[in-house]
C-alpha cells in the first residue's frame, strides 16, 4: 500500500463520523417519511421545519451516501431508505438509529472514561433501545431460534429478552415461553408482541440479579445480555439460571462473536469499547462463556459461530 492510499484508509477512521452524523439527523428528523416521492430541498424543508440551505445540503450527502436519488432538482428515497427507514415498513431500522444517537452524546465522554473507568451514560432514551432491539432481531429471529434443538422443550426462558422478539419466535413453535425484563421493558415488549397477536408468552417483571426468575424451565435463553455486566455479575446470572432449570435443561447463551484476542472482528471490539461508555461489562470470547458454564456445573458445553454471534450452551444434569 502506497503512502497515499495508507493515508486515504485512515482519513476514513477518523472521518467516519460524517457519514453517521448525516443519517442520524436525517432520521431524527423523520425525512425519508416523507421521501417516498419526489420533493424539492424546499418542500422537505417546509415539512421539516429547517433551513432551505442546510436542507439542500443535507439531501445532497445522503444522495451522496446512496440512501437518496436526485433527478434535477427533486430528492426521493432510494430502494434502501425504502425498506429500512420509512416508518411502518416491516424491516424499519429508525428505533435503533435513533438509540445510536443517543449512544453519540454518551461516546462524546469516552476521553474522560479513558481516565475513570467509569460509563457515562449521560443520555438513555429506554423505548428508542427496546424498539432498536427489535429492529435487530426481528430479521434474524427465525435463523437464531433455528440454531437452538426445541425438542423436548416445552417451557422456555427468555432472560432479559427486551422487546420478546425470539419470545415470539419460540411460541410460534409451540413453546410455552416467559420473558423476564425490567417493568418498564415489559411494558414495551407487551406492546411489541399485542402487534403480532402471538400467543402463549407470559411476563415476569423484576432485576435478573437482585430477583427470583422462577422455575420449572426445560430452556433458558439468554440473548445478549451478558455483554452488559462484570464477570462476576455474569456467573451469578449463569448460576440463577442452572437452579431455575428442570434436570436436562439447558442455558443457551448468544452474544456478539468475539475472538479470544478480543480485537476480532473490529465490530466486536468496538462494540466492547460501546459497553465500556454504557456499562461495566464488554464482549465475552466463547471460551470465557464456556467456562463459566462448566465452573456452574452444566455439562455437554459447547458453542457454534453463527453469523456474527456467537451461540454458547450447556445441560443441567
Amino acid at each position: 500500500m502506497n503512502l497515499q492510499k495508507e493515508a486515504k484508509e485512515l482519513r476514513k477512521l477518523w472521518g467516519g463520523f460524517w457519514s453517521a452524523r448525516v443519517l442520524l439527523t436525517a432520521n431524527n428528523f423523520d425525512a425519508f417519511d416523507y421521501l417516498k416521492s419526489p420533493k424539492t430541498a424546499g418542500e422537505i424543508a417546509k415539512i421539516l421545519e429547517t433551513d432551505n440551505r442546510a436542507t439542500e445540503i443535507v439531501l445532497d450527502a445522503l444522495t451522496g451516501l446512496g440512501l437518496l436519488k436526485k433527478s434535477g432538482t427533486k430528492y426521493k428515497n432510494s430502494s434502501t431508505a425504502n425498506r429500512f427507514l420509512v416508518k411502518g415498513m416491516p424491516y424499519y431500522q429508525g428505533d435503533i438509529i435513533r438509540h445510536a444517537d443517543t449512544l453519540w452524546k454518551n461516546w462524546s465522554g469516552l476521553d474522560e472514561i479513558m481516565k475513570t473507568g467509569e460509563p457515562n451514560r449521560a443520555a438513555h432514551n429506554h423505548e428508542t433501545f427496546i424498539k432498536g432491539m427489535h429492529n435487530i432481531a426481528f430479521m434474524k429471529a427465525k435463523d437464531v431460534i433455528n440454531v437452538i434443538d426445541l425438542k423436548g422443550v416445552k417451557n422456555a426462558l427468555d432472560l432479559g429478552g427486551g422487546p420478546g422478539t425470539y419470545c415470539m419466535e419460540m411460541a410460534k413453535r409451540g413453546v410455552s415461553v416467559t420473558l423476564f425484563d425490567r417493568h418498564e421493558t415489559i411494558k414495551i415488549a407487551k406492546e411489541v408482541i399485542g402487534k403480532s397477536k402471538a400467543k402463549g408468552i407470559d411476563f415476569i417483571e423484576g432485576d435478573f440479579i437482585a430477583d427470583d426468575i422462577g422455575k420449572g424451565y426445560d430452556l433458558i435463553f439468554i440473548s445478549q445480555v451478558l455483554h452488559a455486566f462484570t464477570e462476576k455479575n455474569c456467573m451469578s446470572i449463569i448460576k440463577k439460571s442452572k437452579a431455575a432449570l428442570n434436570p436436562k435443561g439447558r442455558i443457551v447463551i448468544q452474544e456478539f462473536y468475539i475472538d479470544k484476542s478480543r480485537t476480532m472482528p473490529p465490530q466486536s471490539a468496538l462494540f466492547s469499547v460501546n459497553m465500556l461508555v454504557n456499562t461495566h461489562g464488554r464482549c465475552y470470547a466463547p471460551e470465557e462463556m464456556k467456562q463459566w458454564l462448566s465452573k456452574a456445573g452444566l455439562k455437554n458445553v459447547k458453542h457454534k459461530i453463527f453469523n456474527d454471534s456467537v451461540m454458547v450452551e450447556g445441560v443441567k444434569k
